[in-house]
């Protein structure tokens, strides 16, 4: 038996065990593959984004953007996030006014937020096209490096007395009573929950609670593409866009990531993916249309191999297991699952061991799907 059993291990399974085991809990994590194997795996870095955001995740990401810069400190290890600052582009006149809108929301939430014009937006990236008319700029927003990330939290929980069990799969949950009492393994093996079941293996959520309840979710793999070494970097900011589907980071080496949500295609059989050239190409040209200078770039390596779970109203789903009192899943990350891990791994944590739903996680409960 263990106190606590996770089921997981991406960014979420591994910070939740390492926030209980760091209180002295009782902790049992499993795998099914490797640490950072899925949807928090792949190249580079991802973004830590407030920018943008549906407004339930703004406090979230505020108490992030808060944990980020010494988070590698509390865990022990190297410093692997960068405060860069995020632009959101805007080349439509009718983008200006919802962005105005949007800059006032944000604000109001405790995220800095700055409308830029047209020289303003030229002065931070003067590389920018001329069809640029302005930006959403907040200077908090960063990279981090989700392979280091999860590493660490994993590394850290072992520390503090976690067991971190790889090559172990679930093949169903046990429910008895109103209670999670026990995760059966692919193997065959019982391992009993004391207090609290945690299932956050993200794209594999919907099928152990698929006989308690219809998630509106679907997975997709999303394509991410790195480009050849470039003599020098033309960007200073991580790059978003309103109207495109664009998203730009620099990477080592001078490398560019270029995506922002075009599918690849999934080989559910072999758990691989493929990008789509038509996309890699359409990818291409909208960074080619808002950077000039990225004509002729060459694309060295694309990657469509890590599922993502989607909902419906592109938010997370968490909550409690039907019928159960102790079984919370998180599921549905939507791609931008990562930038408030931090004070979400937290939050889960703190509910599992104080039996008391977080009145910031209130939002992404299952009711709010219900009539």
């Amino acid at each position: 038996m263990a106190e606590f059993v996770i089921i997981g291990g991406g960014v979420y399974g591994a910070g939740v065990a390492w926030w209980l085991a760091e209180q002295g809990a009782e902790v049992v994590l499993l795998e099914a593959r490797k640490i950072g194997n899925g949807a928090s795996a792949g190249p580079g870095r991802r973004g830590t984004r407030a920018n943008g955001r549906d407004m339930r995740e703004l406090p979230l990401v505020k108490r992030a953007h808060e944990m980020w810069p010494s988070l590698h400190e509390r865990l022990g290890a190297a410093q692997f996030f960068e405060r860069l600052g995020h632009l959101l582009l805007i080349e439509r006149d009718q983008d200006l006014s919802t962005c105005a809108a949007r800059a006032l929301l944000q604000n109001q939430h405790g995220t800095e937020t700055h409308m830029l014009d047209q020289v303003q937006v030229r002065d931070r990236e003067p590389h920018v096209s001329d069809k640029v008319i302005g930006a959403l700029y907040c200077p908090l927003d960063g990279v981090s490096d989700h392979t280091a990330v999860t590493g660490a939290f994993a590394t850290a929980g072992r520390r503090a007395g976690a067991t971190i069990r790889e090559d172990t799969g679930v093949d169903r949950l046990e429910i008895e009573r109103g209670r999670a009492s026990a995760v059966i393994t692919t193997q065959g093996e019982r391992i009993e929950v004391g207090r609290t079941l945690f299932v956050l293996a993200n794209a594999g959520v919907e099928a152990l609670v698929a006989d308690r309840i219809s998630l509106p979710v679907w997975s997709r793999a999303f394509q991410v593409m790195l480009t050849v070494p470039m003599e020098t970097v033309p960007l200073n900011h991580l790059i978003g866009h309103v109207s495109r589907t664009l998203a730009i980071k620099a990477e080592a080496g001078n490398r560019l990531m270029i995506s922002g949500g075009y599918p690849g295609n999934w080989d559910a059989e072999r758990e691989t993916g493929t990008a789509i050239e038509t996309y890699v190409q359409a990818n291409l040209a909208d960074a080619v249309a808002v950077f000039p200078g990225l004509e002729g770039l060459k694309i060295e390596s694309t990657d469509a191999d890590h599922l993502e779970s989607v909902s419906v109203d592109d938010i997370p789903v968490i909550d409690l297991v039907p019928g159960t009192e102790n079984a919370l899943y998180a599921h549905a990350w939507c791609g931008h699952g990562w930038a408030i891990a931090p004070a979400v791994t937290k939050m889960l944590a703190e509910w599992g061991m104080r039996g008391r739903r977080p009145a910031l996680l209130a939002p992404f409960s299952h009711a709010r799907f219900s009539g």
